[in-house]
């Protein structure tokens, strides 16, 4: 299903959504941008390159209850689970290497085991991404990872921004659903609309990107390096913020703990948080050994997992070539250049 929306009702179209769901869309706040809710009186642009924060914590927050229990003296304990409350809410501006996250992290909370949690807010979650007519960073490599500036997967609407009008296509049937829903406010796409699309998605392939080789030379490269010296080299410099896990649209790792709100009676939460492997304790084991106690060690699991062991379990790359990592780390690391070093590429 193809659309056109004017550029100048596009704030119209969040408002219409936002009488019946919540609205993100990036805003810039503190001199970055970010996912923020829209109110109805706010004005919607696109001028934003992409956001710091990627677009998992609406599915995936960095904290959440699974259950909470309560245990008086004598008595059996009681639990009773959260499950997310019903909250449609529809994400606005997403860009592509956001949307094909979204598909690994639902190889990771859907297949094999169904996470309750995350499928409760995926279901309810409607990401409109936006096509980027040029790369929104000097890092970003989606092209080398099986990705493009117009992917669709992963999203349910995608917006192509045209001259004076954006090109809106419908992808999913959650996406078909605002759309339709908007038919006052859009016009049918034209032959030509479609094509405008086209070269527009054309254009946007052309310019240049950071560059890794195949995914296939990649992981063999890796697998064949596991113990190069290059791994503590390039590693030298890392102070294990974890900036670089925390602002990756794939990474999935977290940690489970019991917080106690009372002991008498005893209650609390069962918590599930964000990890990172990127911090010295996240393989330490209760006898002190720690299989991962150097950065050179934890830097090439972080980026073996994005481009060697999803690839042998799913076949695909879990990096979806955002380059957030490498824009956000304060001392200079990047993916890129240390998959190509250590993989002898």
């Amino acid at each position: 299903m193809e659309t056109i929306l004017k550029k100048e009702r596009l704030s119209e179209w969040v408002a219409q959504i936002g009488a019946r769901a919540t609205v993100f869309a990036p805003a810039f706040a503190d001199g970055i941008w970010n996912f923020c809710a829209v109110a109805a009186d706010t004005k919607v642009e696109f001028d934003h390159g992409n956001t710091v924060r990627p677009a998992k914590g609406f599915v995936f927050p960095q904290r959440e209850v699974l259950y909470r229990f309560r245990q008086e003296s004598g008595k059996a304990p009681e639990l009773m689970e959260t499950l997310p409350a019903a909250a449609p809410t529809v994400v606005f501006g997403v860009r592509p290497c956001d949307g094909r996250a979204m598909v690994r992290n639902d190889k990771v909370f859907t297949c094999g085991f169904n996470d309750p949690y995350y499928q409760a807010r995926r279901d309810q979650v409607v990401f409109v991404g936006l096509a980027c007519s040029e790369p929104p960073s000097q890092n970003c490599f989606c092209l080398s990872v099986g990705g493009s500036p117009h992917s669709e997967d992963g999203l349910d609407v995608l917006m192509t921004e045209l001259d004076g009008r954006y090109h809106v296509k419908a992808i999913t049937a959650k996406g078909r659903e605002i759309v339709e829903g908007a038919a006052a406010l859009l016009d049918k796409a034209q032959a030509a609309d479609g094509k405008a699309a086209a070269k527009a998605h054309a254009d946007a392939d052309k310019h240049p990107q950071r560059a890794l080789a195949t995914m296939e030379k990649v992981a063999a490269g890796l697998k064949e390096h596991f113990d190069s010296p290059k791994w503590d080299e390039l590693a030298r410099a890392c102070i294990g913020c974890g900036a670089c896990t925390y602002l990756c649209p794939s990474c999935h790792c977290f940690d489970i703990n019991d917080e106690i709100t009372s002991n008498v009676p005893l209650t609390g939460e069962r918590v599930r948080t964000w990890d990172n492997c990127q911090f010295p304790d996240f393989t330490m084991h209760s006898s002190g050994h720690n299989p991962r106690h150097d950065t050179g060690a934890r830097l090439r699991q972080r980026v073996s997992h994005k481009l060697l062991y999803f690839v042998e379990n799913h076949n695909i790359q879990q990096c979806t070539g955002c380059g957030r990592c490498i824009s956000h780390c304060p001392v200079g690391i990047d993916i890129v250049r240390v998959a190509t070093e250590v993989s002898g590429q």
